[in-house]
């Protein structure tokens, strides 16, 4: 039984639609404050963190400020910072030679204490928020961060990402979703993902593979299960990887 688990751990399927091609913010750590504000005597220092007020801003404030203003300013005003640093890193390697967008897209589960958080019931005695995050693999960038309820389930989040033509998304097997992941091929974007036991593929053509790269298998498959089929009418591209 461990040789078993060995083997299915050391072996990955992936499915790849459509057809291939043949051929972060980055955080700075300020190690040192600059000139400009060590040349300040203290009091002017203080002045200068609180934008002139001479005594501070306090936590209050700052928590009632937050409140009162409406969060998509934020949300605008981010978006605006990470267009620019897109453009900073768009040619950034990340071992992949490959020029196209390239994203990858996951979730990550936010325990919350639930005599703090009650709206956020996730389990019985436990309380979660989820965040999805869609991250642009040239510079580590996200591009995309939605936190919905610890309970939404990890492929729903496929519907509010608009796919980029030319573009690879990057996915592990939770967001399997034939019918969701179709609305990629139409917008001439493809997919890389595992696959799961249960699909039934069927061969159509092999492709020639360099096994000292791992590969050991390359074929474009067909799905045959109806429903399956129906979501999804196209070939798809299946890769064994060691």
């Amino acid at each position: 039984m461990r040789g078993t688990l060995q083997r299915r751990l050391s072996t990955t399927r992936l499915l790849l639609l459509g057809p291939v091609p043949v051929h972060g913010v980055r955080a700075v750590h300020l190690s040192r404050k600059s000139e400009r504000y060590r040349s300040l005597s203290a009091r002017l220092a203080r002045q200068a963190v609180s934008h002139g007020h001479p005594r501070g801003v306090s936590r209050s404030t700052l928590a009632d400020a937050n409140e009162r203003h409406d969060w998509r300013i934020f949300a605008d005003f981010a978006q605006i910072l990470i267009a620019r640093a897109r453009l900073l890193y768009a040619n950034d390697s990340f071992g992949a030679d490959l020029q196209l967008s390239a994203y990858a897209l996951d979730s990550t589960t936010i325990d919350l204490c639930l005599a703090m958080f009650p709206w956020a019931r996730f389990r019985e005695r436990k309380g979660a928020v989820k965040m999805h995050t869609l991250i642009d693999l040239h510079g580590n960038i996200p591009v995309f961060v939605c936190v919905t309820d610890g309970k939404v389930h990890d492929v729903n989040i496929l519907d509010q990402i608009a796919p980029e033509a030319g573009a690879f998304y990057v996915m592990d097997r939770g967001y399997l979703d034939f019918e969701r992941l179709y609305q990629l091929t139409l917008a001439a974007a493809f997919f890389v993902t595992r696959t799961k036991e249960n699909v039934l593929l069927q061969r159509r053509y092999s492709h020639p593979v360099d096994r000292t790269s791992g590969v050991r298998s390359d074929h474009t498959v067909a799905l045959t299960a109806p429903g399956s089929l129906k979501h999804y009418p196209a070939a798809l591209r299946r890769v064994r990887y060691f």
